[in-house]
């Protein structure tokens, strides 16, 4: 029996959020691990730029409650 990607996307996407959320970890678990490193690389990189600007002073962060606040009313509009 052959399904279309559309076809397992929709019996997916019926599932119960949890069982999407393993189904997704177990999909982005198969990918090629070279590529998954690269990836990683990136992300390192990202991080340290970010890092940086933080330490230069180009930006400032904010406490972690003021930033749940600032998230909260974001989605609460």
């Amino acid at each position: 029996m052959n399904f279309t990607v559309e076809q397992i996307a929709e019996e997916a996407l019926s599932l119960p959020s949890e069982a999407r959320a393993l189904l997704a970890d177990r999909l982005v678990e198969s990918l090629d691990p070279l590529e998954d490193g690269y990836i990683r690389q990136l992300w390192a990189a990202e991080a340290r730029a970010r890092r940086d600007d933080v330490r230069s002073g180009a930006i400032k962060t904010i406490p972690g409650p003021e930033a749940l606040e600032r998230v909260r009313k974001s989605v609460e509009r």
